[in-house]
């Protein structure tokens, strides 16, 4: 799930230019991705002082700042919380999520032979992985397999601003995704259907369908709420 954080550069002086504030911010964040801090759940500044040891000046920056990101809610007399997604918020999310991924998958399918084929081995990987987590009945493992499965595509497409979009989609819709992949008969249907979007990567344009892995990267998200609406 590294590529759902911001980056922080290995580069001293711009690490030495980043200020505290977004360094709690990015801890916060990375807690809420691990689920540590779940939607609803309260932030409370001293709480987060004593255990991060810093003042309150960086820790409401930070707070400021994951609330700009539509992560935290911000109200009056009640404080900060982690932000819970309304089911309309969630269906948006899941439509904006499956424009882009089939995006991703129409110019994938129109790159050369040789391209098309690393990435399906990167994606037949994943899924052997994601057999073997629904083997262990390992929802966690599943999960992170499942995310790094639709980043290949995202990744491969080259597109810094679709990455940065996509990446945004995917940490608000994250708890959401991982309730949905916590029944073992959702995880099993999923990666059915990943496999079928890796022979259609493969195929490229041999198909008499037209676009037919863009077309199946779209129906699964369809699909994915779907199931998460069932839950």
């Amino acid at each position: 799930m590294n590529y759902l954080l911001p980056q922080i550069s290995t580069d001293f002086s711009e690490v030495r230019n980043t200020t505290l504030g977004t360094l709690v911010r990015n801890r916060l964040l990375s807690k809420i991705l691990s689920g540590d801090l779940t939607p609803g759940q309260a932030l409370r500044e001293p709480e987060i002082v004593e255990e991060l040891q810093v003042s309150r000046v960086p820790v409401r920056e930070a707070l400021r700042q994951l609330e700009s990101m539509g992560l935290v809610v911000a109200r009056k007399n009640r404080g900060v919380s982690v932000r819970t997604l309304t089911d309309k918020e969630v269906s948006d999310l899941y439509d904006f999520r499956g424009l882009l991924e089939g995006f991703a998958g129409q110019q994938m399918a129109l790159r050369e032979a040789s391209e098309r084929t690393t990435l399906a081995t990167q994606l037949d990987l994943l899924c052997g992985e994601m057999d073997d987590a629904i083997s262990q009945d390992d929802a966690k493992k599943y999960y992170h397999s499942n995310l790094r499965f639709h980043w290949a595509f995202i990744e491969a497409l080259g597109n810094e601003e679709i990455e940065n979009t996509y990446r945004e989609i995917t940490q608000k819709l994250h708890l959401a995704r991982f309730k949905n992949l916590q029944d073992p008969a959702h995880r099993k249907h999923s990666n059915d259907e990943h496999k079928l979007i890796a022979a259609a990567l493969r195929d490229g344009g041999a198909s008499t369908e037209p676009q037919p892995c863009a077309a199946l990267l779209v129906a699964h998200v369809k699909q994915a709420l779907v199931r998460l609406r069932q839950i």
